[in-house]
């Protein structure tokens, strides 16, 4: 996706990166989980740095990064890791936590499926952040297609960990509506978001629905609190207003 969804030139992508970060409004804190969109940079990356701007204060401690996203180019039943031992950004290369992938594997619903993974941008543009953000760290790779609240919980569940783990829930907002349309709807959908209402979110409200209902329910069984950072739409960063695409960054924790 570099060059298409981001730059594909490693100094233009970090000092974009560094750019959104040092213009992101960032309470404090380290939460534990965040969910961050993952449209193109030019869209969507000022929002997703208001996520990632929480990691810096933990880069020294994180060293496992749990991905989850939608598959946006076929049908998917349950959840499908990864084969591939490393991911490639113009940042280099990020190896794939092998005890991680061991954890996942065993989970019900969770199986070894590589081609879903082929050109899916939904946890690809997440990377870059996370290699300008953290210091030495592993990811776990997770498409999510028709999965239940319950077995995507499970799978977070298994891969908790400590201080050392994060969970990233990667999903846009509304889709194409106009922009006055798309800021309600995706300001109802937060409020869902942020008092756990799982049941009422729907892939009308986020893209990355099944794997953000996961999060929620982990969530919910744990007393974690989410909120929102950021919520914009394509018409506030990079383009028209007349059909947008919706984006939110939250924490968890």
């Amino acid at each position: 996706m570099a060059g298409l969804f981001y730059p594909a030139d490693s100094d233009e992508l970090r000092a974009t990166i560094e750019g959104y970060l040092a213009a992101a409004q960032f309470p404090g804190g380290s939460p534990k989980a965040l969910i961050a969109p993952h449209a193109g940079y030019v869209y969507s990356g000022p929002v997703a740095a208001a996520a990632y701007a929480s990691l810096v204060e933990a880069r020294e401690k994180v060293r496992r990064v749990v991905l989850l996203g939608p598959v946006h180019r076929m049908a998917l039943a349950g959840m499908a890791i990864s084969s591939a031992t490393a991911f490639s950004t113009p940042l280099g290369e990020v190896p794939v936590d092998t005890e991680a992938f061991e954890l996942a594997k065993a989970v019900p619903d969770v199986r070894v499926f590589d081609a879903p993974f082929e050109d899916e941008h939904s946890l690809e543009v997440q990377l870059p952040f996370l290699q300008v953000v953290l210091d030495d760290f592993r990811v776990l790779p997770v498409l999510v297609g028709q999965a239940p609240p319950e077995s995507v919980a499970a799978l977070i569940e298994a891969v908790w960990g400590g201080d050392e783990t994060r969970i990233i829930v990667s999903s846009d907002l509304s889709h194409y509506h106009d922009y006055e349309t798309a800021r309600q709807l995706d300001q109802h959908t937060a409020e869902l978001v942020e008092t756990l209402r799982l049941e009422e979110l729907t892939s009308e409200h986020a893209c990355g629905c099944h794997p953000l209902r996961g999060l929620l329910e982990v969530a919910r069984a744990r007393g974690l609190l989410v909120h929102a950072v950021d919520l914009r739409n394509s018409g506030d960063t990079a383009g028209p207003r007349s059909r947008v695409v919706g984006y939110g960054s939250f924490l968890v924790g």
